[in-house]
């Protein structure tokens, strides 16, 4: 499940230009292929280009740079990460800049609300208002921030139990970098 949180009138830049449905079909169309999943990144960039918000072209956060927002429809970027939520920084960096140089009007950050148990920072809706408030002025434009739960990811029954017999699996294999799982598997050209 993902809760959405609107901050300096995001919402009603999103009604104004019409895009509230489309982003909430977008959020939950990207919550049901991401829930348990492992490859978050491939799925994320494959929803929203089914979305609709992968145009070629309008992606760049800066010019001549290879910087780019997770999806881009009408002057609204999408950027996300779910790995941590303390991508919540670096996101929302993201977005400001291309809203400082006029590019979006509006912006979507999509993070993991899975924290630390241990924290004492309260719930991750309590942590990103505080700090989305902490942020102004450096970070001051309107953005809505959607916190999705996205389960643990699904395992096969016999990695679960520890199969003494299995073989050892390196962390590259692990995050699913292809090109390393290629080149220590002997397939790389």
């Amino acid at each position: 499940m993902f809760e959405t949180l609107h901050f300096r009138g995001s919402d009603k830049i999103l009604k104004k230009k019409k895009m509230m449905k489309d982003v909430e079909l977008t959020l939950d169309y990207i919550e049901g292929v991401l829930y348990g999943s492992v490859y978050k990144r491939e799925l994320t960039n494959q929803a929203l280009q089914e979305m609709g918000w992968r145009e070629n072209g309008t992606l760049n956060i800066l010019n001549g740079r290879r910087y780019m927002y997770k999806g881009f429809k009408k002057n609204i970027a999408i950027e996300g990460n779910f790995s941590a939520y303390e991508y919540i920084l670096e996101g929302l960096f993201r977005l400001q800049v291309g809203f400082d140089k006029g590019k979006i009007e509006t912006g979507i950050l999509m993070l993991n609300s899975f924290r630390s148990e241990k924290s004492s920072y309260g719930t991750s809706q309590q942590l990103a208002k505080m700090e989305v408030e902490l942020l102004y002025p450096t970070i001051s434009m309107p953005v809505s921030i959607a916190l999705f739960d996205l389960g643990r990811p699904e395992l096969f029954e016999e990695e679960q139990g520890g199969d003494e017999n299995a073989l050892p699996v390196s962390s590259n294999e692990q995050q699913g970098d292809p090109e390393t799982v290629k080149k220590e598997m002997g397939t790389w050209p």
